[in-house]
C-alpha cells in the first residue's frame, strides 16, 4: 500500500493533470475566439461542429500535418529542443496548486494536488523563469535577427516585472503569517487558512498589481512584444512553424491557466466556497468556474487595450508599479507588526 500512496497515486493524478492541462489549452483558444468575436461583434468559430466546438480539433490537426521547414542556418540541436523547454516548465507549474479538497476514492484519501511544499510561491516562481530559457534559446538558435530581438525582450520583461511580482508574493505571504502565525509559501495551507474580512479586502487592493504582473510574465496583451508582428514580423518564433510553432503556442496558453489558478488561490480563495465540506467535488467546480472568470479578464484586456511601445512597458514596472509594489509591501508589514 505504501507504494501505491508514493508512486502509483502522483502518477496518475500527474498524468490526468497533464491530460486536463493541454485539454484547458485547446479550448481555451476556442474561449478566446469566442470572447473576442463578442467584443468585436462577430461570429467566432461556428463551423467545425456545433457551435464550433470541434475547432480546437482541426487546429491541432492542422499543426501536426503542417510541413515542417527547418531553415538551414539555425542551431538545430537547440532550435528542436527550445519549444519543449518552454512548454514543460507550464505543465509542471501547476503541481503545487490545490485544484479541491481531500476526496475518498476507493477507500483512499486523494489530495487534489500533486505535491505540497512550503515553498510553493518560490516552486512556480522558478519554474516560470526555466520556461523563459525555452524562448531565450528559440530566438538565439534561430540565428535570425528579429528572433533574438524577441528572446532579448522576454529576458528583460521578465527580470523586470517578476522584482514587482516577487514584492507582492512576500507582502502576500506576511498576511499568511497574520493569519496562521507562521510565514508559509505553502499554496496549500494559504487556501486552508482562515482569513477575516478586513484583511481580504487589503489583499484585493494588490490584486490589480498582480494582475498586471501576470500580463507582462506571460507575455500577453498588451505586453507581447517578444513576438510583435508589427516590429519583429514574429518575434522569436519567427523561424518556427507546424507543431514547433504550436507548442510555444501551447505555453504561452498553459501559463495563463498558471497564472489564473495563482491568482484563483491566492486572492479569491481557491477553492473555498458554500458547500465544499459536504461536497468536496464542488471545490473542484468553484475553483474552475473562478480560474474561468479571470481567464475572461485577461481576453478582456486583450480587446480592449491598446499595444504601447517597449520603452513605455519598461518605464511603467521600474517607474511606476515596482515602486507601488514595495509601498504595499511596507504597508502590509505595518500592518502584520500591529496588528
Amino acid at each position: 500500500m505504501d507504494w501505491i500512496t508514493l508512486l502509483v497515486v502522483p502518477a496518475i493524478k500527474s498524468l490526468v493533470l497533464i491530460i486536463l492541462l493541454l485539454l484547458g489549452f485547446a479550448y481555451l483558444t476556442y474561449y478566446e475566439r469566442k470572447v473576442l468575436a463578442r467584443f468585436h461583434a462577430r461570429y467566432g468559430p461556428n463551423r467545425a461542429g456545433p457551435l464550433g466546438l470541434l475547432q480546437p480539433i482541426a487546429d491541432a490537426l492542422k499543426a501536426i500535418f503542417k510541413e515542417e521547414i527547418i531553415p538551414g542556418h539555425v542551431d538545430k540541436p537547440i532550435y528542436l529542443l527550445a519549444p519543449v523547454l518552454a512548454l514543460i516548465p507550464a505543465l509542471v507549474a501547476y503541481a503545487v496548486i490545490p485544484i479541491g479538497p481531500s476526496i475518498t476514492l476507493f477507500g483512499q484519501q486523494i489530495n487534489l494536488f500533486i505535491a505540497d511544499v512550503n515553498i510553493g510561491f518560490l516552486y512556480i516562481l522558478a519554474v516560470a523563469s526555466v520556461g523563459t530559457y525555452g524562448v531565450i534559446l528559440a530566438g538565439w538558435s534561430s540565428n535570425n535577427k528579429y528572433a533574438t530581438l524577441g528572446s532579448l525582450r522576454t529576458s528583460a520583461q521578465m527580470i523586470s516585472y517578476e522584482l514587482a511580482l516577487g514584492t507582492m508574493l512576500a507582502a502576500i505571504v506576511l498576511t499568511t503569517s497574520l493569519a496562521t502565525g507562521t510565514g508559509s509559501l505553502s499554496l496549500v495551507e494559504l487556501v486552508q487558512t482562515p482569513r477575516p474580512l478586513w484583511l481580504w479586502a487589503w489583499l484585493w487592493l494588490g490584486f490589480p498589481i498582480v494582475f498586471i504582473c501576470m500580463l507582462a510574465e506571460t507575455n500577453r496583451s498588451p505586453f507581447d512584444f517578444p513576438e510583435t508582428e508589427n516590429e519583429l514580423v514574429a518575434g522569436f518564433q519567427t523561424e518556427y512553424g507546424g507543431i514547433k510553432f504550436a507548442l510555444f503556442f501551447m505555453a504561452e496558453y498553459i501559463h495563463m491557466i498558471v497564472a489564473s489558478g495563482v491568482m484563483v488561490t491566492v486572492f479569491f480563495g481557491g477553492y473555498r466556497g458554500p458547500f465544499v465540506d459536504e461536497l468536496p467535488l464542488l471545490g473542484v467546480l468553484y475553483f474552475v468556474l473562478k480560474v474561468i472568470l479571470v481567464l475572461f479578464l485577461f481576453l478582456w484586456v486583450r480587446a480592449s487595450v491598446p499595444r504601447a511601445r517597449y520603452d513605455q512597458l519598461m518605464a511603467f514596472n521600474w517607474k511606476f508599479l515596482l515602486e507601488l509594489s514595495l509601498v504595499y509591501l511596507a504597508i502590509t508589514a505595518v500592518i502584520v507588526a500591529f496588528v
